[in-house]
């Protein structure tokens, strides 16, 4: 029988954190089912990394409440504070963080040495996870004799072990290279599926976020933009901002001037002093006469030779660069400058007129 709580295993009520008189975190709130993988994503600043170290207990906050599990780690309102050493968490760090002194076994076994676990058990604990994590045969070598992927799985290994009640990273494949990094987004989510604790992921790379996560939340100046899945953030923002930081969108200024049905309209572009009206899908809130930003993803703009119907909109290729499956192709419209991810067979070439195809299934209105 699955307990109604687990849809809230992890509570966030309300966090405010002030650093000075900047306002780090803006009174946000949200939830976590237990043993789903959140990533919290944001630029620089965005309030991301705060809001982690708060759960972590390493900042006190401001306002708010925090529990895990039903247990309160923080509440300003009850005066209520968890010292970080009792939190049960484990912690990935972007630096590792592992001692160059120790091998990797005594590494991964310290955190059950502290809590006095008993030596057969320890070293029982220790194998497991090794293998888990693809170490077993480095078990005996010495931090400084490993490479930074793997010295990323000890710490990912020392940070399971004790099988903790919650599991942060702290933007941890940042130092790696690109190739290892996308090897070991795979790798973390895939030991996160088969361990089952329940993780809190930050990160600045949107590509983490959708490869990793069950859930993102999008932030901003200390504030949620967005909660939702991978695909619903990245086909479903709320927001200009939500679309423009997920991946690449053309964002073209307009105003609604046609709702057709729920979530259906047209919105009209004002481009070289004339009208163009593009019908589109409209996100939650936006309505008749709203202003707004219609936002196409690049894959979903075709770019074609010839008109067909008189409908589409005629522009002038000023780039084309050949990325081996696609071409990246930069298409001039007026003031606007598109981009289109084209099919090689298509030969696209700088200079060339085309005309751009949208799909209205495809091409969404956005708040501002």
């Amino acid at each position: 029988m699955v307990n109604a709580n687990d849809n809230r295993y992890v509570e966030v009520q309300g966090l405010v954190k002030w650093f000075g008189n900047d306002r780090a975190v803006d009174d946000i709130s949200f939830s976590i089912p237990r043993g789903k993988f959140l990533t919290l994503l944001g630029p620089s600043g965005c309030g991301k990394t705060t809001t982690l170290m708060s759960i972590a207990g390493l900042h006190t906050i401001d306002a708010g409440s925090i529990r895990v599990g039903g247990v309160v780690y923080t509440s300003k309102a009850e005066g209520l504070f968890l010292p970080p050493e009792k939190r049960d968490i484990g912690m990935v760090f972007q630096s590792y963080a592992i001692w160059p002194h120790m091998t990797v076994a005594q590494n991964v076994a310290y955190p059950l040495e502290i809590r006095k676990v008993a030596r057969a058990e320890i070293d029982e604990r220790v194998a497991a996870v090794l293998r888990l994590v693809g170490l077993a045969d480095m078990a005996d070598k010495l931090a400084t004799q490993l490479s930074g992927g793997q010295q990323q799985r000890t710490a990912l290994a020392r940070a399971i072990v004790s099988k903790p009640r919650l599991l942060l990273f702290d933007e941890p494949l940042s130092n790696l290279d690109l190739k290892l990094r996308e090897q070991m987004r795979v790798e973390l989510k895939r030991i996160q599926h088969e361990v089952g604790i329940t993780s809190i992921y930050v990160t600045h790379d949107q590509a983490e976020a959708l490869v990793m996560s069950d859930e993102i939340i999008v932030m901003s100046k200390g504030r949620i933009q967005q909660k939702g899945g991978p695909h619903q953030i990245y086909a479903r923002p709320v927001n200009a901002y939500v679309s423009n930081f997920i991946g690449v969108a053309n964002l073209l200024k307009g105003r609604v001037v046609e709702v057709t049905a729920p979530g259906r309209g047209a919105v009209e572009i004002e481009e070289g002093g004339r009208s163009i009206r593009l019908p589109c899908r409209l996100a939650d809130g936006i309505g008749p006469g709203a202003d707004a930003v219609v936002s196409i993803r690049p894959e979903n703009v075709r770019a074609r030779r010839e008109n067909g119907d008189g409908r589409a909109l005629e522009g002038e290729v000023i780039q084309a660069i050949f990325l081996g499956n696609c071409v990246d192709c930069r298409v001039r419209w007026g003031e606007y400058e598109w981009k289109v991810l084209a099919h090689p067979r298509d030969r696209l070439r700088e200079g060339e007129k085309v005309y751009l195809r949208l799909d209205p299934e495809h091409t969404l209105a956005v708040l501002p």
